[in-house]
Parts: C-alpha cells; structure tokens; sequence
C-alpha cells in the first residue's frame, strides 16, 4: 500500500504520518509532502522508527514524485483554524491550497483514493469533486471527506458523561463538519439512553468541540492531535477496504442528493472506495428538526465550493 500525505509537515499531517508509520501494513510506503523546508526531516525522523513502513519527503516542487503509484492520498493541508475564527473564514486560503493538489492527483494518480481533511470540508470536498470533473477522472466513490474527527469525539464524551466503556461506544455522525451541520444520532447510541436536557447539552458540545480546542491552545493551534488520530483510523479503514475486508464507517460523500449533494454518513468500503451508502435510519424528533434547520447552511457551503470552481 502506498499513502501520501499532503501537507505532512504541519500538525496534522506529522501526528497523523506518525501514526500510519506505526499502523499501515508490513511493505507499505509513506510519501510525506509539503511546502515547508522540513519535511525531508520529518521523513527522515519517521525512518527510525522500526516498522516496515518505507518513509519518503517530497517538497515543493516534487508532487507528482509524492502522489505517482498513491492508492491513496490523504490532504490536511492548510491554514489551520485560529481563535475567532469561524470555519468558513478559512476557505479563501485553504480553496486555493486544495485545488492545487487536487490538480495533481488528477494528473499522478487519478485512480487514488482521496480523503481531505482541509478545512472547510464542507465546500473543499467540492471543490476536489469539480477539479476531477474538469480533468475528466472523478470517480464520486473514490473521494471522502474525513469527518471521523466528529465520530471520535462523539465516543469520547458519551463514554465520558455515561461512565461507558469508550471501546465499545458507537455514535453515528451524520451531515457535514462544522457547527450545526455536524449531526450526532444520540437516539441510536446502543447501551445508552438520553435525557431531553443531555442532548440539548452534549449536541452542542460535539458540534463546537474544534472551538474548545482552539480556545484551550489559546492561539498556540487547532485540533491536531485528535485530528490526526481520527485521519489514521480512517485511513486504516481504507486500507481494509482495499484489501478486501467488509468494512463500514462514516464519511462526507456525494450521495444520491435525498439531503444534500454530500452528505455525511455510513458507507461500506471496498476495494474501488465506497460501494454502497447506507442508511442512517430512523431520527428522533429533536435530531429531525436538527437536521432539517442545516440543511440550507450545508447547501450554501457545497455550493461555495462548486461556485470557485466556476469562476
């Protein structure tokens, strides 16, 4: 298996490289690029720790090097979030960042499977769909935005406020990744129930958890760590997939539009990325209002995506 990283020097990209140097199957190879001069030194700081994971640097004008023979490419490159900023005032720096390396995906491995982390994912996924298009390679199976930050953070503060055992907490996240579209399915957590009062509590919590790293790291960086870890479980889901293994697990894709052109929610991965959309079932009412009253901010931040593309 070949992963590449882009934007591998930065605090996601060096947690999460981290971890797929520890996790990716014996013979893999790690191709770790980005602009910042030290990412050569990052590969090589991976390189000695002892897993038979093959670590390379590639820097700025090396991409196609990084990206040929990728079975997949996973970006969380860009401007990271900043106290008082909101997620949408990243997209004028980050849209550009993306479409650049989506462009050279298209052109070194278009058969790749893409996971973006750069924010906003709302509007960037669109963004990489609309590059492929025009390059005549989109293939809408290939391409996820990696919202399993929302998943883990979810399992964390249920296991935590329940006094659950958090290997066992599941919690469907569904919509988009940021604010109210981020959509956690408290009613279908299985061993545990939920007071009207805990879900009007611990919804908001999940939605603005980005915020309270933010504001915890005052101005020293945004969710990194998490981030990187939540990138790598991913990632490994993918792996799975493409060897072969039923897997399920949630990501922001292009569905059949019943919501939104993408939406997050349950797929089943394989060895050509998503091969089927499941449904995410049955909402409560809260969550049926919840999910209703996003839409339109979902809706507004695809078409933002769709909409630099087009000019």
């Amino acid at each position: 298996m070949k992963v590449a990283v882009l934007g591998a020097a930065g605090g996601i990209g060096q947690a999460l490289s981290l971890l797929l140097k520890t996790q990716l199957p014996a013979g893999s190879e790690l191709s770790l690029y980005d602009v910042a001069p030290v990412v050569p030194g990052v590969a090589v700081d991976l390189s000695h720790i002892p897993t038979d994971v093959k670590v390379a640097g590639f820097g700025r004008d090396d991409l196609n090097g990084a990206l040929t023979g990728a079975d997949i490419v996973l970006i969380p490159a860009g401007m990271p979030r900043k106290p008082g900023m909101d997620r949408a005032d990243l997209f004028n720096v980050n849209a550009g960042i993306i479409k650049v390396l989506a462009e050279g995906i298209a052109a070194s491995c278009p058969k790749a499977l893409v996971g973006v982390i750069t924010n906003p994912v709302n509007g960037t996924v669109p963004i990489v769909a609309e590059v492929f298009k025009k390059a005549g390679t989109y293939d809408a199976a290939r391409l996820f935005g990696i919202t399993t930050l929302d998943v883990i953070r979810s399992e964390a503060f249920v296991a935590e406020l329940k006094g659950l055992d958090v290997a066992t907490v599941k919690v469907p996240v569904i919509g988009g990744h940021s604010g109210t579209t981020i959509l956690p399915l408290l009613s279908q957590v299985e061993g545990a129930t939920f007071s009207e009062e805990e879900v009007a509590t611990l919804t908001p919590r999940i939605q603005n958890a980005g915020t309270e790293v933010v504001e915890a790291k005052a101005g020293g960086g945004s969710a990194t760590l998490s981030m990187g870890a939540a990138a790598a479980r991913f990632c490994m889901s993918l792996v799975k997939g493409l060897q072969g293994e039923d897997v399920v697990d949630y990501a922001y894709v292009e569905g059949k539009g019943e919501d939104a052109p993408f939406f997050a929610q349950q797929v089943r991965l394989g060895v050509n990325g998503v091969s089927e959309i499941l449904s995410y079932g049955e909402l409560s009412a809260f969550e049926q209002k919840a999910k209703e009253d996003m839409l339109a901010t979902l809706k507004k931040d695809i078409k933002e995506g769709v909409d630099f593309m087009a000019s």
